[in-house]
C-alpha cells in the first residue's frame, strides 16, 4: 500500500486529483501509459499518466506544514526554497518560514543570525556538508526537520559505496542546481568527482579517458566541476555515473554506457567490471516514469501543449524539451500567464527568458474535430495549479460542456 502523506487540501483539485486517483484505481502497476481524456466537445484534454506531485515532494510539504504546525512559537527557515514551486514556497512565507539562501546559494539571511532554539528545514534537494557544519557549529540539527527527497539520498549512498571502492563519481547534473551542489558535497568526501552536465560534455569527458584529449584540456574543459586535486590520468581509470534526479533519465543512462565504451575501447571488455562501476538503480522512478508517460503522450498526438512547473524547475524543462520535439509548447507557471486564446506569456527554456507569444491557442480546427491539448507538470506542481489552467482555456470555448458535466460523465465510465 503506498503512502499517503498529509498535504494541504488547497493543494489538492475538484478535477486533476480525481483523475489521477482514477488511474491508480485502474492501473494500480502503471503499466498503461496511455493519456487520460476529458472531452469537453470543441476542446479535448489529454492529461499524462504520471505527473505533479512526487513522493518527494509530498513528504517535503507534510514535513514543512508539520513544523509550522507544532512549533508556532520558534522562528522556522528553510535553507532554500523547498520545492521549485512559486506557489508553494510562497504560502510557506505567508505562514512564516524564512529563507534562508536563494537557489543559488546566495545568502539572504545571515547563519550568524541562527540561534540553537531556531528551526532549519533542508529542502528536498538535500544540502551540503559544508552547510551542514556551518548549522551545527551553531547549534543547530538542519536533519531535525529533513525534507531531503529519498532518492537524492539513494544517490549519495550509492556515491559512498563507490568511492568506497576506488571508483570515481560522475555527476550528470547542472552544476549550480541545489541538488547537484549537495551531491558534488557528499560525493567528494569519500571520492574523486567530476560534473557533467549533457551527452556533449560526455563525450569530452570520454575523449580524456580515451587518451585522445589531454590533461590540460580536462582542467581547461572542466573548470569549476571537479573535485580538488582531480587527477584525470589517475582518476579517470575506474567511474561511476550518479545523476541529479530532476535529468532526463534517457540521458543519464546515454551517458553512463559513452564512458562505458570509453572505458572497453581503452582497457578492454573482459575487464570492464573493473573500470566501471553499475549504477543503473540510482535513476529515480518518478523522474522516469513522469517522462516515459510525456512521451507516451506526445506520441498520442495533440495540437498544442501545456505543461505547468516552476520556472527554475529541471524536471519541469526536461518534460518541456520532450514536448517541444513534437508540437507548440507553453511553459507556464500558472494559469496567469494565459490572458486569452490570443496571449500567453511563457518561459523559453533555451533562453531562460519569458516570451510572449500571440494566436497561440486555436480555437477550431479546419475539419471541425475537438482541439487537443496536452496538459501536463512537473513534480513540484500542486494538481490546483492544473485545474486553474484547465478551467480557463475551457472558459475561451463558448460550446464547450461545463466541467461538472464532463467528471460527472468520467466518473460515470469508471468500473464500479
Amino acid at each position: 500500500m503506498p503512502r499517503i502523506f498529509d498535504v494541504p487540501i488547497y493543494y489538492r483539485s475538484p478535477v486533476i486529483s480525481v483523475v489521477k486517483k482514477a488511474r491508480q484505481i485502474t492501473d494500480p502497476r502503471k503499466r498503461d501509459l496511455s493519456p487520460s481524456v476529458l472531452d469537453f466537445g470543441p476542446v479535448r484534454f489529454k492529461i499524462s499518466r504520471h505527473f505533479g506531485f512526487c513522493y518527494g515532494v509530498e513528504n517535503a510539504i507534510e514535513i514543512a506544514y508539520r513544523a509550522l504546525e507544532d512549533n508556532p512559537e520558534k522562528q522556522i527557515f528553510l535553507l532554500s526554497e523547498m520545492i521549485h514551486n512559486p506557489r508553494v514556497n510562497e504560502d510557506l512565507r505567508r505562514r512564516g518560514i524564512q529563507f534562508l539562501c536563494d537557489t543559488s546559494g546566495q545568502q539572504l539571511i545571515p547563519f550568524d543570525h541562527l540561534t540553537p532554539d531556531d528551526i532549519v528545514i533542508v529542502p528536498a534537494f538535500g544540502t551540503t556538508l559544508e552547510i551542514q557544519e556551518e548549522l551545527a557549529q551553531r547549534g543547530i540539527d538542519p536533519y531535525a526537520f529533513n525534507t531531503t527527497c529519498p532518492f537524492v539520498e539513494k544517490v549519495w549512498k550509492k556515491s559512498y559505496d563507490i568511492g568506497s571502492l576506488n571508483y570515481t563519481v560522475v555527476v550528470h547534473g547542472k552544476r549550480h542546481h541545489e541538488e547537484t551542489r549537495a551531491t558534488f558535497s557528499h560525493a567528494k568526501a569519500e571520492a574523486p568527482v567530476v560534473i557533467v552536465r549533457d551527452l556533449e560534455e560526455a563525450k569530452q569527458l570520454a575523449r580524456v579517458i580515451r587518451q585522445e584529449a589531454s590533461t590540460e584540456y580536462f582542467y581547461e574543459y572542466f573548470a569549476d566541476r571537479h573535485s580538488p586535486d582531480f587527477d584525470p590520468d589517475r582518476h579517470l581509470q575506474r567511474v561511476g555515473v550518479v545523476n541529479q534526479t530532476t535529468m532526463l533519465a534517457t540521458e543519464t543512462q546515454a551517458i553512463a554506457e559513452l564512458l562505458r565504451q570509453a572505458m572497453i575501447a581503452r582497457y578492454g571488455e573482459r575487464d570492464i567490471d573493473e573500470h566501471f562501476a553499475d549504477t543503473n538503480d540510482t535513476l529515480c522512478y518518478a523522474t522516469k516514469e513522469n517522462q516515459d508517460a510525456t512521451v507516451a503522450l506526445i506520441e498520442d498526438g495533440g495540437d498544442v501543449a501545456v505543461v505547468v512547473g516552476g520556472y527554475n524547475s529541471s524536471n519541469t524543462s526536461h518534460l518541456v524539451e520532450l514536448c517541444e520535439e513534437r508540437m507548440p509548447t507553453y511553459f507556464i507557471c500558472d494559469a496567469d500567464e494565459m490572458s486569452s486564446a490570443k496571449r500567453i506569456r511563457h518561459l523559453n527554456i533555451h533562453t531562460r527568458s519569458v516570451s510572449v507569444t500571440t494566436d497561440w491557442l486555436p480555437l477550431d480546427s479546419r475539419d471541425g474535430s475537438p482541439i487537443d491539448v496536452v496538459l501536463t507538470a512537473g513534480a513540484s506542481c500542486p494538481d490546483s495549479l492544473l485545474d486553474e489552467t484547465l478551467h480557463k482555456i475551457v472558459s475561451w470555448f463558448p460550446a464547450a460542456r461545463s466541467v461538472d458535466f464532463v467528471m460527472a460523465a468520467y466518473q460515470e465510465e469508471l468500473p464500479a
